[in-house]
C-alpha cells in the first residue's frame, strides 16, 4: 500500500495552498477609522507572530492531510512533516511580502512576487470619498528589504501600481482572479511527470474572488469565502477535476493568535 500511495502522490497534477497574509495595521482598525488607514499597510506585532507560526507549521508541522481517493472515499494517513513546496508566490503588497519572509526562511525557498494576486482596490486611500492612488513599493525598496525575492518586470523604480488608476473596481478584481485561475488550471494540465505544490500568499478579498473563479461560480458579493489572517485553503487539481481539501484552516494558530 505504501508504494501505491507514494506513486499516487507523485502523479498529482497540482496542489494549491492559498494563504492570507498576517494581520495588518489596517485590519486592526475599527471600521470607522478611515482617517488613520495607510495605503500599503505593514503587519502588526500580532501579524508578525501569525506569520512566524505559519512558517513553523509549513516547515515542520505534522501533516493532517491523508491521501484520499475521491472516487471511493478511502483515505490513508501519510505521516509527513511540513509541506515541501515547489513554488512560493506572494503579492507585492507590503503585508504579504512581510508574511512571506519568515515562511521563505523556514522553508529555505526563494519567493516570487506575483503582481496580479494583489488585493482588490490596489494601492489607494479613500478619505471621505476622495480616492488617491499610490505607486506601491519600488523595485529598489523591495530589493533592499527583501533581497532574496524574485521581482518581476512589472515592478519598476516607479512602483507597480498606477496611481492614476486610483481604486480598482471589484469587477476588475474578479477579472484578475479569472485570469489567475485559468493560469493555474493550464499549469495543472501541462504537468507531465513532475507535480507542482504552490503556496500563494495573498489577501482576503482576492482569495474570495480566486476561489469563485476556480469553482466557476459567477462573480458576486452575495456569497463570501471568509479567511482569517494566515488562514490556509487547499485545492488540488487533477487531470479532469479539482478537489477542495479544506477552507480557512488555522490549525497553526493558538486561540490568542486568531484574527
Amino acid at each position: 500500500m505504501r508504494n501505491f500511495l507514494n506513486k499516487r502522490r507523485v502523479n498529482d497534477e497540482l496542489e494549491l495552498y492559498i494563504i492570507r497574509h498576517g494581520q495588518s495595521t489596517n485590519n486592526a482598525l475599527p471600521d470607522d477609522s478611515q482617517a488613520t488607514r495607510v495605503n500599503d499597510a505593514p503587519l502588526t506585532d500580532l501579524g508578525k507572530r501569525q506569520a512566524e507560526a505559519l512558517a513553523t507549521y509549513l516547515a515542520t508541522g505534522a501533516s493532517r492531510d491523508p491521501w484520499t481517493n475521491p472516487n471511493t472515499g478511502y483515505s490513508q494517513p501519510l505521516g509527513s512533516q511540513g509541506i515541501k513546496f515547489t513554488h512560493l508566490y506572494c503579492s507585492p503588497m507590503y503585508r504579504a511580502m512581510q508574511t512571506t519572509f519568515p515562511v521563505a526562511d523556514a522553508l529555505g525557498m526563494q519567493p516570487e512576487i506575483w503582481v496580479d494576486v494583489h488585493e482588490n482596490g490596489g494601492v489607494y486611500l479613500d478619505e471621505a470619498g476622495k480616492i488617491t492612488g499610490f505607486p506601491g513599493r519600488t523595485r529598489a525598496q523591495i530589493a533592499q528589504e527583501f533581497p532574496n525575492y524574485v521581482i518581476p518586470d512589472g515592478v519598476t523604480e516607479s512602483g507597480w501600481w498606477n496611481p492614476q488608476t486610483g481604486m480598482e473596481s471589484i469587477s476588475a478584481c474578479y477579472g484578475r482572479a479569472i485570469k489567475i485561475a485559468a493560469e493555474l488550471k493550464r499549469r495543472a494540465q501541462d504537468q507531465a511527470e513532475k507535480s507542482e505544490r504552490i503556496a500563494l500568499i495573498t489577501h482576503g478579498t482576492f482569495t474570495d474572488a480566486l476561489i469563485k473563479a476556480l469553482l466557476n461560480q459567477l462573480p458576486n458579493r452575495s456569497v463570501y469565502y471568509l479567511h482569517y489572517n494566515t488562514a490556509i485553503t487547499r485545492i488540488d487539481f487533477e487531470k479532469d477535476h479539482m478537489i477542495v481539501r479544506y477552507l480557512n484552516r488555522v490549525d497553526h494558530l493558538s486561540p490568542d493568535l486568531i484574527s
